[in-house]
C-alpha cells in the first residue's frame, strides 16, 4: 500500500534535547575517518535528524514498510558549527511526497536548533518506499 498523499506537509514534534559533548563529537570523528577537532564534522547532525527520521518511519499512520526503505539522498546546509556544550532538538516536515512506478518518493526537512530555537542545520533527505502490494 502506497503512503497516503495527505503526508506531504506535516511536521513532526521536536525531538528530545540531544546534549552534544567533545567525547560525542571525537566518536562520530573517529567513526567516519577524519580528525577529531572542537567543532563537529558538518555531518554530526545526522544523529539528531535521524531521531526525528525515527518519528516518521515509526508511526503506524504513515504506512512506511522499514524493510522496504531505500535512504537515497542526504545533504546539510550548516548555519553555524556544532560544539561541545550545544543541546539539540530536530523537527522533521515532509516537504515532498509523490509516487512514481509503485515507490513512494519522500522528500523531508529537518531543521536542527539549539536551547535558544535558532537553527544550526538543515538537513535534506530523500527516502523511496516501495509499498508491498496487498491481494484480495
Amino acid at each position: 500500500m502506497a503512503v497516503s498523499p495527505e503526508l506531504a506537509g506535516r511536521t513532526f514534534p521536536p525531538t528530545a534535547p540531544y546534549a552534544v559533548s567533545a567525547a560525542k563529537i571525537r566518536e562520530f570523528a573517529l567513526a567516519i575517518g577524519v580528525e577529531p577537532a572542537e567543532d563537529a564534522p558538518p555531518t554530526f547532525p545526522i544523529v539528531v535528524a535521524f531521531a526525528a527520521m525515527q518519528q516518521l518511519m515509526h508511526d503506524p499512520e504513515v504506512g512506511i514498510e522499514l524493510h522496504n526503505v531505500v535512504h537515497r539522498d542526504q545533504r546539510f546546509v550548516q548555519v553555524r558549527p556544532i560544539r561541545a556544550g550545544d543541546a539539540l532538538t530536530a523537527t522533521l516536515t515532509v516537504e515532498t511526497l509523490r509516487q512514481a512506478a509503485g515507490t513512494d518518493l519522500i522528500g523531508t526537512r529537518t531543521e536542527v536548533t539549539d536551547a535558544s530555537g535558532e537553527l544550526v542545520t538543515t538537513a535534506y533527505a530523500t527516502l523511496a518506499h516501495r509499498a508491498t502490494e496487498v491481494s484480495v
